[in-house]
């Protein structure tokens, strides 16, 4: 749970907020406009306290990112608001200092009212002090309840099967509290004579109409009742203490940049481990920091590519635990993912699509899957398609990347109408499939970084194994006469559709493919389908270049030789195919160009790609957009602009002429900003740009996908910076190394797994290693390879300095 807080002149405001309270799911019939499908909001939480105490000149408000705290001073009254990680719940701490002390109101309310004709239900609700909403199928129920010292809002969802509730609940611990349902949308807790006092706000979600929903988030706030406030806080500053000691960094530089990045990489990690504790993953577009009720641009589904801002920043932070709801809501949808493979695409494995509901696609009808097959597979001409086709897709959110050939509808006389987009099957994310390969690959990456092999075997096995097959099977992954597979009528992001052979898929399939042979010659499984897995590892296309005569948009292209978004025919091209997509950037995520690459004419490539990328469009390098890649492409080929000019200008935005978002979608005080739109507060170019810094600092790229890891410190810090810090490698090693006036300083290793040790020399001289503390073995030579054992500390000096 979380909440932004913020004031207005006698008030205290929050809206509670959940990461596991979905309106609606994958089945759903009633969300058919854009953004007007929610999730995530459970209740206001207003605090009055009587008068215009919070002005804004005398009113100051820091949120203590160390201690994981906020705090409010006004005029006679201070206020601390932290979390309780054992419970789900918040604390509010109100010292009274007024000498003519006006009672204190905690009120809980609704997020929605709409009073409408709901039939037999409207008696019942006027007994229960309940509202009902409906939207076509769905409906949504709020009730609001007050006793024993409790106020409680509740909320349940239903549409035919589909089930989700919510609760909060507010008490008041030390001071007597009056309760009193307002109306059907609010209820109000009241307490007069105080000096000291806490509001403890507990609040939960459950699929289970069994649960009893409001008990359930009233036994949260019972849980911490009898604990002394100062334990309690106590508790909530040494869990953040703890998280901050499991790595840091300390970034130093004359004009004060380095010490901007280094702010706001600890404040993404902060919001980050305040969102992604729950059973799923907090929402791109919003968050936990909704405050408008349930409306947020961009609805309710996940979109990968703007998931992946958060997530794929995190395993260099060693913050594996914060990875966990992403993991698990994609190994939860794994069977509808499987039947989607299937019913969509007669193919095996698992799809996943750009964009889902929390619990995946939905199974669709037979007759229904059969002939969608057919129009996306381009085996059946789309004009033939049928009045049913058309009549199940009209109920169906224009969003879903299954029905996302339909385009933004509207109201006229009456009636809404949904336009095609114009590309027969083809939207910006209907034939984008790759998001399939890049979670595998993530699983994968958590194996790498961990060295867990339960976590290989039971996580990141199968869905590297569902992605491999989900393309080896496809029916356009064709052997061509040229004896390469082939992949055919797919997108390269969102704005090339239907195309041949793209960057995103040849570099998906390379990857992913690499990545299960090796994790079954590992495991020792699928033995029979491993010379199947390697033949077609063997023959996959090259990755499209601009040289080849096919290239999209090589007709006007004059450049170097580049990587090139895909290859001919193609049904849309897009603006400028020649170039590929800023937010995806497929080769440097899967391992295919970093500063270990082992294949010295891809990194070329890539280099000459990024340059022509600058140079077509500067407005990626002057103001990076919140989802761009350029800055980790950057730092992956060892580019020092990664750190001096990327990843600063992408954490502090400036507004963009062309944005119709708040500020022009430029990075607010909070330092989060509206890029996606209204209600949509995001931080992905906070992720963005700490994956980047990361790879700033460092690396722990394989020579190629699935390879043995090797260790590079600083391999794209600026000289003139200083640096240390605390950081994850592949391999299962923790590095601590330090950077002063351009000279590496330090450099020591943790060893978990065992595994052996590959470092790019960090001084390029003989070096001395300290095992525990004693003196070992020298090495030389630009690569050091030396065993480890698990448990072992290792310190890497040159040896000169050693002696």
């Amino acid at each position: 749970m979380g909440t932004l807080v913020w004031t207005t002149p006698s008030r205290l405001r929050m809206q509670i907020n959940r990461v596991d309270v979905y309106a609606s799911n994958a089945s759903s019939n009633s969300f058919i406009e854009p953004h007007n499908d929610y999730c995530g909001g459970c209740a206001f939480l207003d605090i009055d306290f009587g008068e215009a105490i919070f002005s804004q000149s005398g009113c100051r408000q820091h949120l203590q990112i160390f201690d994981g705290r906020l705090l409010v001073d006004a005029a006679n009254l201070t206020l601390e608001v932290y979390p309780v990680f054992s419970h789900d719940v918040l604390a509010i701490s109100i010292s009274d200092r007024r000498t003519d002390r006006q009672p204190i109101t905690a009120s809980l309310r609704s997020l929605r009212y709409d009073p409408k004709y709901v039939g037999f239900q409207l008696e019942v609700n006027a007994r229960e002090y309940a509202s009902t909403l409906q939207t076509r199928d769905q409906t949504a129920r709020t009730r609001v309840m007050a006793g024993d010292g409790f106020i409680t809002l509740t909320q349940e969802f239903r549409e035919a099967a589909y089930f989700c509730s919510s609760a909060v609940a507010a008490k008041f611990v030390g001071a007597h509290g009056e309760s009193e349902i307002v109306n059907e949308t609010a209820v109000q807790l009241r307490t007069a004579d105080q000096s000291s006092c806490r509001i403890l706000v507990g609040s939960a979600a459950s699929f289970d109409q069994h649960v009893d929903i409001a008990a359930a988030s009233r036994t949260q706030i019972d849980a911490v009742t009898g604990i002394d406030p100062t334990s309690l806080k106590s508790e909530s500053e040494s869990w953040w203490h703890a998280f901050w000691q499991r790595g840091s960094l300390e970034l130093r530089s004359s004009d004060g940049t380095a010490e901007f990045i280094q702010s706001n990489y600890h404040y993404f990690l902060y919001l980050m481990a305040s969102t992604s504790q729950g059973k799923f993953p907090p929402k791109f577009n919003g968050m936990l920091w909704n405050t408008g009720g349930d409306f947020r641009m961009w609805g309710a589904q996940h979109w990968w590519t703007n998931l992946s801002c958060y997530y794929e920043a995190l395993p260099a932070s060693g913050r594996f635990d914060l990875m966990d709801p992403v993991f698990d809501m994609y190994t939860n949808m794994f069977e509808a993912c499987s039947t989607a493979a299937h019913q969509e695409w007669g193919s095996q494995g698992i799809y996943i699509a750009e964009t889902v509901y929390f619990d995946g696609l939905e199974r669709l009808p037979e007759s229904i899957a059969s002939e969608m097959q057919e129009l996306y597979l381009q085996r059946k001409p789309w004009e033939q398609r049928s009045a049913a086709f058309m009549a199940y897709a009209s109920t169906k959110h224009p969003y879903s990347s299954v029905w996302n050939w339909e385009g933004v509808g509207h109201w006229k006389q009456g009636r809404y109408i949904v336009p095609e987009r114009g590309d027969g099957p083809y939207g910006p994310t209907s034939h984008w499939i790759t998001a399939t390969a890049k979670v595998a690959y993530l699983f994968w990456r958590r194996y790498e970084y961990t060295q867990d092999e339960q976590w290989l075997r039971l996580r990141a096995y199968p869905m590297l194994r569902g992605a491999v097959e989900f393309y080896r099977c496809h029916p356009n992954v064709k052997k061509g006469s040229d004896g390469k597979y082939h992949i055919h009528g797919v997108n390269n992001g969102e704005a090339v559709r239907g195309a041949t052979d793209t960057t995103e898929d040849i570099a998906a399939m390379r990857a992913t493919t690499a990545a299960l042979i090796r994790a079954a010659e590992l495991l020792q499984l699928d033995s029979q389908t491993l010379p199947a897995w390697r033949e077609f590892f063997a023959n996959i296309a090259p990755l499209p270049t601009s040289d080849n005569r096919d290239a999209i948009g090589a007709e006007n292209y004059k450049g170097p030789r580049i990587f090139v978004s895909g290859l001919k025919p193609v049904v849309r091209p897009g603006t400028s195919a020649v170039i590929q997509d800023i937010n995806s950037l497929p080769t440097w995520f899967f391992d295919l160009s970093n500063v270990e690459t082992s294949d010295r004419g891809m990194v070329d490539l890539a280099q000459a790609t990024l340059d022509e990328l600058l140079r077509v469009n500067p407005q990626d390098s002057e103001n990076p957009g919140g989802l761009s890649k350029v800055g980790v492409a950057a730092a992956s080929l060892g580019r020092t602009d990664a750190a001096k000019k990327f990843i600063p200008r992408q954490m502090n935005a400036s507004p963009s002429t062309n944005s119709s978002s708040y500020k022009k979608s430029a990075v607010l005080r909070n330092r989060m900003n509206l890029l996606e739109g209204t209600q949509a507060l995001a931080a992905e170019h906070l992720g963005r740009a700490s994956e980047a810094l990361h790879m700033a600092l460092l690396q722990s790229n394989p020579p190629s996908p699935a390879g043995q890891p090797i260790i590079h410190v600083f391999p794209a810090w600026p000289k003139e910076w200083d640096a240390s810090y605390t950081l994850f490698a592949r391999g299962g090693f923790t590095v601590t190394a330090s950077m002063e006036n351009g000279e590496v300083k330090s450099v020591a290793l943790y060893s978990s797994a065992g595994s052996p040790c590959r470092l790019r020399n960090p001084y390029s001289k003989t070096v001395q290693l300290y095992r525990d503390g004693r003196r070992a073995e020298t090495l030389s030579g630009s690569l050091l390879e030396f065993k480890t054992t698990s448990g072992e500390d290792i310190e890497v000096k040159p040896q000169q300095a050693a002696e």
